[in-house]
């Protein structure tokens, strides 16, 4: 990142009275990452890779600009760092001689990488305090916690942090994944043992949690309530008694201070003795009826498929370099250099029919949802036949059990509906002239909806604005109607550019892999300037379009509109 918009950062944060600062490398600069052609594209002005490339370049700038004004923390990882340089090759040993670095270099505090496995994060503390360089036998180390809010997210999360799931969670987890409350109450208990088992572990000084919460509280205030991390304060102030290391002398300090004031930049690290707006207890209504949808927007966080206001859509949980959840070597190797919509077509009927490739570029894993071989062959027909090229899809249920082993989700003796559903590309012509008009007459009927958007963002739909559509609910015993998936443009739109971003993703992991040489036999020259150049001229030439059917009784309906939509 250059330097004036370090400056910038760091000059507002002063401004607001922001002292604690994470220095983190972050993903790595576009430019850099996809090779000298990409770079020489660039405006000077995004050119992000100028002064700062490590953590450790901003840890010494921030020390030898603004001394100790703030606070410094760097990354640890109790598992070993993963990227797609070392994708399988985490040892934290390996990391030491850069964090010792970091450290040595001004740093206040290590905040750890989310991680499951307690006896890994004590082990690492351990090497840490004990190292013989000495520089970790002070300073504070603050595990980070990421509390479980869903299967889904767990398993996201776990894959591309490269976070060890131990056995025996992975068991409790695996038992109700199909009841998102029971999910997340195994989660808090979880995560509270993890917590009681962190803290019976010495420390020097107070121990201090970091949660990732992803904007969802519920889970978190459980856990601070179990394990007490909230304690009543009597004298009902902002002060707090903090034995902090101070990075920029080695000493072990003791500060009283007021906490939005204290000129001492390592007590502002926080630590578990906050003030407490109320006497000692968290307290969640359990039969308080909810006043607004914003009650129970974590009831259910389900990324893109949800209210696009609320926290839970789309957590921000993408650590890779790209959009893409592979990195760009193995993306050669699924998808290799297709030059024709032959293809791209062979791609996805081959993924659908043989699971070869294991997953397409808008996959979030190798794994096939269960209820898509249950409309393989609709799917594959839309495909092969008419060059629709599906990313999400789902059949329609109509009052199945909650428990039932494919389409079973909430607690136990409810029951479950869903609208079907299906998302492709497709070429704009052919959308225009055939399928939008068929389109819009049977919406005129009641039986669709759809939204539609290409790679310039120009958008059309049938359905007004404010317009929310459940295409997945439930009927569970003392609970309102729950809403697991919803479509609405905003969160279409807001979809719509990331899967057209994912076009261009596919095109700078062959400039980066295949450009080089490094994609094996076939990645020629001239052959990847014609996937190049093709993959562009497809993004710019589709169009995303996402049809929901509303006759959800009649499962198979929406299928038979879309095959026979150039009939109509």
């Amino acid at each position: 990142m250059k330097r004036n918009k370090i400056d910038e950062a760091l000059e507002e944060a002063k401004v607001l009275g922001v002292r604690n600062i994470l220095a983190l490398r972050g993903d790595p600069p576009r430019p850099e990452e996809y090779g000298p052609d990409y770079q020489n594209g660039m405006l000077e002005e995004e050119d992000s890779n100028e002064d700062f490339e490590w953590a450790i370049d901003l840890v010494r700038y921030i020390r030898r600009v603004y001394g100790n004004y703030f606070c410094i923390g760097v990354a640890g990882y109790p598992e070993g760092h993963a990227d797609q340089s070392h994708p399988t090759n985490q040892d934290p040993l390996r990391d030491l001689p850069y964090l010792i670095e970091k450290t040595r270099a001004g740093a206040d505090f290590i905040m750890t990488q989310l991680f499951y496995d307690v006896d890994a994060y004590t082990k690492y503390e351990k090497v840490l305090k004990e190292h013989d360089s000495g520089v970790f036998a002070t300073i504070p180390i603050v595990p980070g916690l990421m509390p479980i809010q869903s299967y889904e997210i767990l398993k996201r999360t776990t894959k591309l942090a490269h976070a060890r799931l131990p056995p025996e969670l992975s068991q409790r987890i695996e038992g109700v994944k199909g009841d998102d409350d029971a999910v997340k109450s195994v989660g808090v208990e979880a995560m509270s043992e993890i917590v009681e088992g962190i803290k019976h572990v010495s420390s020097r000084g107070p121990r201090g949690f970091h949660f990732y919460t992803l904007n969802l509280e519920k889970a978190v205030g459980r856990i601070l309530d179990r394990c007490d991390l909230i304690p009543p304060n009597p004298d009902n102030s902002a002060i707090s008694d903090l034995a902090l290391h101070n990075g920029t002398n080695g000493n072990l300090m003791h500060h009283r201070t007021l906490s939005s004031t204290s000129s001492s930049a390592a007590a502002q690290l926080t630590t578990n003795s906050h003030r407490s707006s109320s006497p000692g207890r968290l307290v969640e209504s359990q039969n308080a009826m909810p006043s607004s949808r914003e009650a129970t927007w974590d009831d259910y966080p389900n990324f893109r498929f949800g209210d696009a206001r609320s926290p839970a859509f789309n957590p921000p949980l993408s650590y890779s370099v790209t959009s893409l959840t592979v990195p760009p070597h193995l993306a050669l190797q699924l998808w290799g250099l297709p030059t024709t919509s032959e293809g791209i077509t062979h791609l996805f009927t081959s993924h659908l029919l043989t699971h070869s490739p294991a997953q397409l570029p808008w996959s979030e894993s190798a794994t096939l949802s269960p209820e898509t071989a249950l409309i393989r062959e609709e799917l594959t027909s839309l495909n092969k036949q008419k060059g629709y090229w599906t990313i999400a899809s789902q059949p329609a249920v109509d009052g199945l059990s909650s428990t039932h082993p494919i389409h079973g989700w909430g607690p136990p003796g409810g029951f479950v509906f869903q609208k079907a559903f299906v998302e492709f590309f497709l070429p704009a012509p052919v959308f225009q002239t055939t399928l939008k008009p068929r389109l819009d007459a049977l919406h005129k009927e009641g039986e669709l909806s759809y939204y539609a958007i290409d790679a310039a963002g120009n958008f059309v739909c049938s359905e007004p604005p404010e317009a929310v559509h459940a295409v997945t609910w439930g009927s569970f015993k003392g609970k309102e109607i729950s809403t697991a998936t919803m479509v609405e443009e905003v969160s279409f739109r807001a979809w719509g550019e990331e899967a057209f971003g994912i076009w261009k993703e596919w095109g700078r992991c062959v400039r980066e892999v295949a450009g080089r040489g490094v994609g094996g036999r076939g990645t020629g020259t001239e052959r990847v300037r014609l996937c190049l150049r093709f993959l562009e001229e497809l993004r710019r030439g589709l169009v995303l379009i996402n049809v929901i059917g509303h006759v959800f009784r009649e499962g198979g309906r929406l299928w038979d509109i879309l095959l026979e939509a150039d009939e109509g």
